[in-house]
């Protein structure tokens, strides 16, 4: 009997069209999988076991009937509690959308379910996706499936920590300033961060309308690369696509023979725990020995970036949330009304400002890359911390200690670059450690090649945790 917690999105999916296994067969033993794993992760909000087994038996009936709709047919999965579907809750991780069901489906689900995937249900996130731990005043922390004492990172806590576990192939997450990067880091899985407005954000629940981004968390780059081709490209609902690039998958499946890694010479290898060191300098030895280049780069002043990435953050999250603000402020947890309250301290011009700086520090970015393809740097100075050290209003230090380990997530979003994270290593306690792999606007397909090619080589992304 085939186990299917042990298989990847493309594995599965294959075996299923060549009916090796059926569809049903592959959901009732996730299903079994969450329960297994729920208290321990606490990755799931909500799961629809009779939905997701009738269109399973759907699924397996069109299959019989030589029917394939698409490159997903029957395989389930499940997403961050943020993504509309029609008449379906969306509750957001926030008490002030309970019970809220959308008239419409975001579009990223849509092209999703049109290349045959399930619904299983909704994860875990940090409310109204601004925080970078998993912590959540309604819902209780997400737990790492490596360690349950230990934080997912945020906001796509539960897509993470869900992956990890094995009880969803792929989960969609967003990511405005890391939320798909720091916890794929966290929790040992590849996150895909998509280059801004290659992928639309319509009917998703919006944070910050010029850092926003949509991608998937999945246990390989092969897996992120293929839920990439579905769900990138123009999309009438949201116009900031409209110029996107189709998907080029002979690109996500070229050669890295020869391509030019930039590792940076300051800022993203400053202040690193020895075995994130270590975890990037055989990652380098790796590389070329898989026939890359590499090559030292001065990156400019990334405070700079950092800073304008928070102050455009705070600025457009705060007037999306205006409204509430104003009629229901008791109804936030007090760290993510905090945290939106801050964005009220700005100008107008300082805003401005931050938005018109934007293209100087991308031109700045691309000539510090040089010729290099892609830039590999940690995810984070240390692997994932205590859910009770980065407890804010529990822990004395937990403001220091989150602002240590997210130092490295902002920079990526202000430039709307691409960056794929992929795990490179764990420490002797077992703690997975990931590495970011920025590219060039619109190389995202560049950013998938090179993490195939390593995931080709070794075998981080197939190690698995057990629930204690």
């Amino acid at each position: 009997m085939i186990d299917p917690s042990n298989m990847t999105l493309t594995e599965v999916a294959s075996a299923i069209r060549k009916k090796k296994i059926s569809s049903v067969e592959v959901t009732k033993a996730m299903l079994a999988r969450i329960k297994r794993w729920q208290p321990h992760t606490n990755a799931y909000v909500r799961v629809d076991e009779e939905g997701a087994l009738k269109a399973a038996k759907a699924a397996d009936r069109e299959l019989a009937r030589s029917k394939d709709v698409g490159p997903l047919h029957g395989v389930p999965m499940a997403h961050k509690d943020m993504y509309y579907m029609a008449g379906k809750l969306a509750e957001c991780g926030s008490k002030i959308r309970k019970g809220y069901r959308p008239k419409e489906t975001a579009t990223a689900v849509q092209r999703l379910e049109a290349a045959g995937a399930i619904h299983v249900g909704a994860l875990h996130m940090v409310e109204f996706a601004y925080g970078p731990t998993g912590h959540n005043e309604h819902l209780g922390p997400a737990r790492n499936a490596w360690d349950k004492e230990r934080i997912t990172g945020g906001s796509s806590s539960g897509s993470a920590t869900a992956v990890a576990a094995r009880t969803t192939y792929v989960a969609l997450g967003s990511d405005t300033g890391g939320s798909i990067r720091l916890p794929a880091h966290f929790c040992g899985v590849t996150g895909v961060k998509p280059t801004w407005s290659r992928v639309s954000r319509a009917n998703a629940m919006p944070l910050s309308f010029s850092l926003d981004t949509v991608g998937p968390l999945a246990l390989s780059a092969k897996d992120g690369g293929l839920i990439q081709s579905i769900i990138s490209g123009p999309d009438p609902l949201d116009p900031t696509t409209l110029a996107a690039p189709a998907w080029n998958t002979k690109a996500a499946k070229r050669s890295i023979k020869g391509l030019t890694i930039g590792v940076p010479s300051n800022f993203y290898v400053d202040d690193l725990e020895s075995d994130v060191a270590k975890a990037l300098d055989q990652t380098i030895k790796t590389f070329k020995k898989l026939g890359a280049k590499v090559v030292k780069v001065k990156l400019p002043d990334q405070m700079m970036v950092s800073a304008a990435a928070v102050m455009t953050l705070a600025v457009e999250a705060a007037a999306t949330h205006a409204h509430w603000l104003r009629t229901r402020p008791d109804d936030y947890g007090a760290q993510v009304r905090n945290r939106l309250e801050n964005g009220l301290g700005y100008t107008g011009v300082q805003y401005l400002e931050a938005l018109r700086w934007r293209s100087a520090a991308i031109a700045q970015h691309l000539a510090a890359m040089g010729k290099a393809d892609v830039i590999l740097a940690p995810a984070s100075r240390a692997v994932a911390p205590t859910i009770a050290e980065t407890d804010v209003g529990g822990a004395l230090d937990a403001e220091a200690i989150i602002q240590q380990v997210t130092r490295f997530m902002r920079p990526v979003n202000y430039l709307g670059i691409p960056v794929t994270v992929i795990p490179v290593a764990h420490t002797a306690a077992g703690m997975p450690i990931g590495l970011q792999i920025m590219g060039r606007p619109y190389g995202d397909e560049t950013t998938i090649a090179f993490g195939r090619a390593f995931q080709d080589e070794t075998d981080f992304h197939r190690k698995a945790p057990m629930p204690s």
